[in-house]
């Protein structure tokens, strides 16, 4: 119905001494079967932070230190921690707007801001075992955590295949049972999906059989 508290928190920020608002987002917002969209735009009409609060704002690749700058500080930072795929259409915004000088480029270090570039690099950290999943601990079991992994992969197939295509391929993919190792058949018994009674819960073991398998491969 209004506002929220979000606005408060950065005010504080900037009241209390040496204190910083940071504001943490997704370079990209994703959903299954349908074209990303950059989180960091040039312009949008809900914003509820004015632009003399501007602070710190994290995407997954880097930081901009917004406080104080100016418009033309402000826009080269947040086009440098922007997915790169669409650094070239926020440049672009920026310049016909006369917040970016014209010829200017992104610098070069900047312009590798890609998903498989950034999974490429914590996959880094997680081979030499100092990138856990969950670095400060967590009270998840392994199982619960191959349970997540499995569970996130379900669901993505779910919203890309219509119900029609996930009944075919339940009812004709075959040769999952004899394959499957004694870790699955405890993960299926943990989702109480070891003797599926219905038709919906056919579908979603077929689902997370596949899952698993995949999750057991990469472990």
């Amino acid at each position: 119905s209004g506002v929220g508290g979000q606005y408060n928190f950065v005010a504080m920020a900037h009241q209390l001494q040496g204190a910083r608002s940071v504001l943490l987002i997704r370079a990209v917002r994703e959903q299954p079967g349908q074209k990303p969209l950059s989180n960091v735009l040039f312009n949008y009409g809900h914003c509820t932070i004015p632009r003399h609060l501007r602070d710190i704002v994290i995407t997954e690749y880097g930081v901009a230190d917004l406080r104080s700058k100016t418009d033309n500080e402000i826009a080269k930072a947040l086009i440098n921690i922007a997915d790169s795929r669409f650094q070239e259409m926020l440049l672009v915004q920026a310049q016909a707007a006369g917040k970016i000088e014209p010829g200017y480029k992104v610098p070069a270090e900047f312009r590798n801001n890609l998903p498989d570039v950034f999974q490429a690099r914590l996959l880094q950290g997680v081979d030499h075992a100092v990138l856990p999943q969950f670095p400060f601990g967590t009270d998840f079991t392994q199982q619960e955590q191959r349970l997540m992994d499995a569970l996130l992969l379900v669901k993505e197939a779910a919203a890309i295949k219509s119900p029609l295509r996930l009944a075919f391929d339940t009812l004709f993919e075959g040769g999952d049972e004899p394959t499957l190792s004694a870790q699955i058949l405890d993960d299926l018994k943990r989702m109480k999906l070891d003797a599926p009674s219905t038709f919906k819960e056919k579908v979603t073991r077929h689902l997370l059989i596949k899952a698993l398998k995949e999750v057991h491969a990469d472990a």
